[in-house]
């Protein structure tokens, strides 16, 4: 579609095909941040599973992969920097689309400082064990350095951000897998498969299956990002075919990589005794495991987890700026969201919001708790709550997209078995993290403060987003039904059309 001389430049949109199936694969890759999540987000689930985690990391994965096979087949038809939004309009309704993306749009961006947090919990930790350093004075100087690094890296455009995020996740993923081949061996008759059954899942008030499920609110944290590549389904090469092999491919391979790591810390750690792992060198436990199995080689996992920090802040910026871009472009939220830089072709002003909320997330809740590792794990309740409804949202937006617009094409196992197991895994779950507990099922059991505001918080701003909602349908419903719209089919569409 060609433009107009009275076109403003930051209108031309994202760059179109300017990146292939490596840096969107590793766009999904990096935004789970696999040493990270291994590090932090999975082990906060041991705190509720114990020995028993690595059972937790089966149930994510199976649900997570059902998921990503739901987006595999709805990106095939729908290639659109709207991502969930346009799967969940188009297959169930604008409404449902809204609210997905109004969803996303708030937690999203929280991934950022909640790695920020991460970042400097490891590098202000590390300063103040090694060299004495204040630990309250340099964690908010390091969370504000990755926030610079990641709003550069972003700015400059899509390209120069997936490929550095290819190399951060190459070194990040081969580091940890080699640490844990060798925890493994070194554990030697302490291997036990008996951690991927309920046996070690003794915590009191969360003891068998309903520890395993408080547990995989975590373990389903470290793979929220999988979808990532979605959002760059605009500026992708052949967007129908590689978004849903990265999505797919991504789920599976960091869900093996979860699996080796959480086992390997778990019978040498000792399952009987893990639900303390999460304390263990001063909260930096894979830290303490590198210590005591490589000596100086704990060098090397400060930096691959430092690094997925920076990887996985840099990844879900991007999905978090271009969801903005989406909705800026149809007016759900304001215009200037959905410009472009005029050389960089990067949404810019999105990149530049995502800077301030994520320095001001990031130093207010870590000043408020007192700790960047509390906070992260908070922020990280929240973003699973909603991500995991998405989640459920968008497995039957696939079965009822099919069954509606393309009936020919109607799988009854691809489109109709794998989207309601989809569902059914993650029910329990997310009646965990939004805090019902037990009043629905008798295993599952609710989580204690602070991690139970997370319930309120999400429904006060879904309470927020349907007054939106409503408001939209009255004076502007026009919005609300562009959230069905892709954009790349409608420029080729223009193309094709005789002048």
């Amino acid at each position: 579609m060609e433009r107009t001389a009275s076109t403003p430049p930051e209108d031309r949109g994202l760059r179109r095909e300017a990146i292939g199936l490596r840096e969107v694969f590793f766009q999904s890759v990096t935004h789970m941040a696999p040493a990270a999540a291994v590090a932090f987000s999975i082990i906060v689930g041991a705190n509720f599973a114990s020995g028993a985690l690595p059972l937790s990391v089966l149930f994510a994965l199976v649900g997570c992969l059902l998921v990503a096979i739901s987006i595999g087949q709805l990106a095939k038809h729908l290639p659109s920097a709207g991502g969930f939004y346009t799967y969940t309009a188009r297959g169930i309704h604008p409404s449902i689309g809204f609210l997905v993306a109004w969803g996303y749009a708030f937690v999203e961006p929280l991934v950022a400082p909640a790695l920020y947090l991460i970042f400097a919990q490891v590098v202000a930790g590390t300063l103040q064990t090694e060299f004495g350093w204040s630990f309250s004075t340099w964690w908010w100087i390091c969370a504000i350095a990755a926030a610079v690094l990641v709003f550069l890296l972003g700015w400059y455009g899509i390209q120069i951000s997936t490929r550095v995020g290819t190399i951060l996740g190459v070194f990040e993923i081969g580091v940890f897998t080699a640490l844990a081949i060798w925890l493994i061996v070194d554990a030697g008759s302490r291997n036990d498969l008996a951690v991927f059954g309920t046996s070690f899942a003794t915590v009191p008030g969360f003891d068998g299956v309903s520890g395993v499920i408080a547990g995989s609110v975590y373990t389903i944290l470290a793979f929220i990002g999988f979808e990532a590549a979605a959002p760059l389904a605009e500026e992708a090469k052949d967007p129908r075919r590689t978004i849903g092999r990265a999505v797919i491919l991504s789920c599976i391979g960091i869900g093996v990589f979860y699996v080796l790591t959480t086992y390997a810390a778990d019978v040498y750690f000792g399952p009987g005794r893990f639900f303390k792992f999460p304390a263990f060198g001063g909260g930096n436990p894979w830290d303490a495991l590198a210590r005591a199995a490589w000596g100086a080689g704990w060098v090397l996992i400060f930096l691959a987890i430092a690094n997925s920090a920076i990887a996985n802040s840099n990844a879900s910026s991007n999905a978090a700026t271009r969801t903005w871009f989406a909705m800026g472009r149809i007016r759900l939220l304001p215009a200037m969201l959905g410009r472009t830089h005029p050389i960089h072709r990067s949404p810019h002003v999105a990149v530049f919001v995502q800077f301030v909320i994520g320095v001001g997330v990031a130093l207010w809740l870590g000043a408020q708790y007192n700790s960047p590792f509390l906070a992260f794990a908070i922020l990280g309740t929240i973003i699973g709550a909603v991500v995991i409804a998405i989640y459920m949202a968008v497995n039957l937006a696939c079965l009822l997209f099919y069954a509606r617009e393309h009936p020919s094409e109607f799988n009854v196992f691809l489109h109709g078995v794998i989207p309601i197991l989809g569902i059914l895994a993650f029910v329990p779950a997310f009646l965990v993290a939004i805090g019902v507990g037990g009043s629905v099922f008798d295993f599952v059991s609710q989580l204690p403060y602070p991690f139970s505001v997370v319930g309120p918080v999400v429904g006060i701003w879904y309470v927020i987003g349907i007054v939106y909602l409503i408001y939209l349908y009255a004076r502007k419903p026009e919005r609300v039904r562009d959230t069905a719209r892709v954009f790349i089919e409608e420029e080729v569409a223009e193309a094709s059309a005789p002048v």
